[in-house]
């Protein structure tokens, strides 16, 4: 699985554009490994969206980096309600240093 990841994103907005503006330019996006499943109801996720340099208890410095294969290893943080979901890799950070739309 690959997807398209932006460093240091403000939030969900920008990820969008960065997104789109990425797959434009025909971007193919980086593999990666889900390591942990993080699932958060409709308030928490609209709170973590909207601020994605916010330090989230959740994210530990061991988090993040790449596997034996390259890939990236990743958070997947899920909406239960909307089940829309984001991909984290925090590279040693406690905060979502790396941010990718999972389709």
């Amino acid at each position: 699985m690959k997807a398209l990841f932006g460093r240091k994103v403000a939030n969900l907005e920008e990820l969008k554009e960065l997104t789109k503006e990425a797959k434009n330019d025909g971007a193919k996006g980086t593999a990666y490994e889900v390591t942990k499943k993080i699932e958060l109801n409709d308030g928490e996720f609209r709170e973590f969206e909207m601020d994605f340099c916010k330090d989230q208890p959740w994210i530990t410095k061991e988090d993040g980096g790449c596997n034996e294969k390259g890939e990236l290893r990743c958070i997947r943080v899920k909406n239960t309600k909307t089940k829309k979901s984001i991909l984290v890799d925090s590279e040693g950070y406690t905060y979502p240093r790396y941010t990718a739309i999972e389709n």
